[in-house]
């Protein structure tokens, strides 16, 4: 599968659903794209015929709130129908906002509340471990949410349980909730720190599928230690407008945002066609 291809697809259908529904996390979702691509389409052990097979890989989306771009992937990997995409957060669905394990086909985790999310990959990957598996766990974590102690905690625990069939990957999309990161909380460098707690860790470009999928083939080679790299990324990424929007993280689009959006899923759909 080219990737590249893939993730103009996933940005297309994220868009298309979150418009749909009127309102939501476009910022985070829209920065994952080429993460979530590279991952379902080159790297991940999964798929809907398998989605229980205890040997895949897991996928773990600890910033929740992006969970529109990971439904996206699904659908166009085939774990359910579009009707139930734009099921998106109606009333009686089983696509919430937020991933859930019990309600959504292809989901591995129930995510939300920041930080739990990391905790849960470390204890599935250690669990592998001790079963002697070499499938891999990979957890998608936020910039904003390494605010939460619980993430650092989890990654003392896995670099002393040297879960190298752990693969942390972290938006760096330099924003959170309430603004920049570097003004919420200022995160230093997130490569030294990474290194610091245990883990082999270096920054890859973050909108380059090539780059990543290298990046995961080198992380899947470093032995006695979990792996996390830092995705350098733009919230909002792949949209110029939300590219441009100050407050990107929920949006609930006036008129002009509207048009904007639509815009946006215009063009999308131009490129899809061309490199069809």
């Amino acid at each position: 599968m080219d990737a590249q291809k893939f993730a103009d697809q996933i940005r297309y259908y994220t868009m298309r659903e979150l418009d749909n529904l009127g309102f939501g996390h476009f910022g985070g979702s829209l920065s994952i794209v080429e993460t979530l691509a590279v991952l379902y389409g080159k790297v991940l052990n999964v798929s809907p015929e398998k989605k229980d097979d205890p040997d895949r890989d897991y996928f773990i989306l600890s910033k929740g709130h992006a969970g529109p771009a990971l439904y996206a992937t699904l659908f166009l990997k085939g774990y359910f129908d579009e009707a139930f995409l734009f099921s998106l957060n109606q009333n009686g669905t089983k696509l919430p906002s937020h991933p859930d394990r019990i309600k959504t086909p292809g989901v591995d985790m129930t995510t939300g509340s920041l930080g739990q999310g990391v905790s849960a990959a470390t204890g599935i990957a250690k669990g592998n471990q001790l079963l002697e598996k070499e499938n891999y766990t990979f957890a998608l974590v936020g910039d904003g949410e390494l605010n939460e102690g619980q993430c650092w905690e989890a990654f003392q625990f896995a670099a002393h349980q040297k879960l190298d069939h752990l693969i942390v990957l972290i938006d760096d999309n330099k924003k959170q909730l309430d603004g920049y990161t570097k003004d919420i909380s200022e995160p230093f460098d997130f490569v030294e720190k990474m290194q610091a707690f245990g883990f082999s860790s270096w920054r890859v470009d973050g909108s380059d599928v090539g780059a990543i999928e290298s990046a995961i083939a080198q992380a899947k080679q470093t032995l006695g230690k979990p792996t996390a790299l830092v995705l350098d990324t733009v919230k909002g990424q792949g949209v110029p407008y939300f590219e441009e929007l100050a407050d990107n993280h929920h949006v609930r689009p006036d008129e002009a945002g509207k048009i904007a959006i639509k815009e946006a899923i215009e063009a999308l759909a131009e490129k899809i066609e061309v490199n069809q």
